[in-house]
């Protein structure tokens, strides 16, 4: 059977390479050309690429299910395992730039048999009497029996084939840079297997600690809070780095040096979008959609490529039980994804509407249920409520098992107690200086 997977990034990469080694001719097609010979790589059209990148458990479980020399030759390349302190031996997810994570994922492609990587735009899908019979890239066709589209949320060649997508903007904006530690430099302070998270009422400071002594700063803004914006310019990002301790601790001169640009992030979404069209159909035989085409979320917590290679997986998995029965194989994935990928999707739509209330100034409203961060975070006060919140936390149990430990919750938040906020400046404080270095800056410009 020839596959035509439309989009080369993780989710594309994983599926093509586990699909041709079920025996499917795959044709992947995206319209970057891969890495430079040097190994810099821009990666067109992928805004986060070179934004910070938290790999979870499900990560790990996906490649070491498929392609367990893929995890090898992460490690080899520099990526770490994620541990808990706890729990040393246990493998949580892997510290790992996706620069990194997509170089030796595209490069196990590249060498595997029937799999074809071609650098081309894809104009739409070709379809005769409702079946989809390959694309059109580049004005050509390239005849399959199957067309996946990896592409991502952004994705146009296949937009009229669906019904509108759930959700939109989550509200939240960003700005990161990557920095290398200095030699014989040790980590900073850490509060989180990944690296350091300081929330703060009107924004967000945390660090990704990457491979090869690598790691991302990145702070977090509603995206309306435009005295915040100008974070995006050099001066002014390194001045707010200073105030915050977090990220001065881990920034100062005599642990690292900055690698990158700072990075403008775009603004985020949540978004979810099944397999079927308006009229409640499968629009295509044949055609099937997966990874951000189907879902995104805030990648604050590193939901994305996980949820992507879930997704991947189980795709795999019912294209061998349905083999050519591509109707039914959609049908079901659809429910599938409606069930195990639909509720993170639901989960961070709430957690950052709320999330937003509070930084414009409001407090938790015991009137209405507890978004999960605030659950989460009553583990201080009842650290018992972890035996709950700790699955979830793994993405192990879906957000609807955090109900059994909400009333807890909400009795601590009754009480008066709020999540202790972290030494640095308030939003207020950061945003008189971010408008004060950037007036400065402007000056001399």
């Amino acid at each position: 059977m020839h596959t035509a997977v439309i989009g080369a990034g993780p989710t594309g990469l994983y599926t093509a390479i586990a699909l041709a080694r079920r025996g499917h001719e795959v044709t992947v097609i995206d319209r970057d050309p891969g890495p430079d010979r040097d190994g810099s790589w821009n990666r067109k059209g992928v805004m986060q690429f070179h934004h910070p990148h938290g790999f979870r458990q499900q990560v790990v479980e996906a490649l070491l299910a498929e392609m367990p020399e893929v995890w090898d030759d992460l490690i080899a390349a520099g990526a770490a395992p994620t541990t808990l302190p706890d729990q040393p031996g246990r493998v949580v997810g892997v510290r790992c730039r996706r620069l990194i994570f997509e170089r030796v994922l595209r490069s196990a492609a590249e060498a595997q048999p029937g799999v074809t990587l071609s650098t081309g735009h894809v104009d739409d899908v070709c379809c005769e009497r409702g079946r989809a019979v390959g694309v059109r890239m580049d004005s050509h066709q390239v005849d399959a029996d199957l067309v996946i589209d990896a592409s991502g949320r952004a994705g146009q060649s296949t937009r009229t084939f669906r019904g509108p997508a759930e959700g939109g903007d989550c509200g939240v904006a960003y700005v990161s840079r990557q920095h290398q530690l200095l030699p014989g430099a040790q980590n900073g302070p850490m509060n989180a297997p990944f690296g350091m998270v300081a929330i703060y009422p009107g924004y967000l400071a945390i660090v990704f600690i990457h491979d090869n002594r690598t790691f991302s700063t990145l702070i977090a803004r509603a995206s309306t809070d435009r005295q915040m914006a100008a974070l995006r310019f050099q001066e002014v990002y390194e001045a707010a780095s200073r105030a915050i301790p977090s990220l001065a601790a881990w920034t100062e001169p005599d642990r690292s040096r900055p690698i990158t640009a700072v990075l403008p992030g775009g603004r985020l979404y949540n978004t979810y979008r099944g397999q079927l069209n308006h009229a409640g159909q499968v629009a295509a035989n044949g055609l099937i959609f997966v990874g951000d085409a189907v879902c995104t979320t805030n990648p604050s917590v590193g939901r994305g490529v996980a949820t992507s290679l879930m997704q991947a997986q189980r795709l795999v998995c019912l294209l061998d039980d349905h083999r050519r029965d591509f109707t039914s194989c959609s049908l079901e994935f659809d429910h599938w994804c409606a069930e195990n990928i639909k509720p993170w999707f639901s989960d961070h739509v709430y957690w950052d509407a709320e999330l937003i209330r509070r930084w414009s100034g409001h407090d938790v409203d015991l009137t209405r249920p507890l978004p999960s961060d605030l659950i989460m975070a009553a583990t201080a006060v009842d650290p018992e409520m972890l035996k709950v919140v700790g699955p979830y936390l793994a993405m192990l149990a879906l957000p609807a098992s955090l109900a059994a430990v909400e009333p807890r919750a909400r009795e601590i938040y009754a009480s008066g107690w709020r999540p202790p906020v972290p030494d640095g400046p308030t939003r207020d404080e950061l945003a008189a200086l971010v408008t004060s270095v950037s007036a400065r800056s402007a000056g001399c410009r």
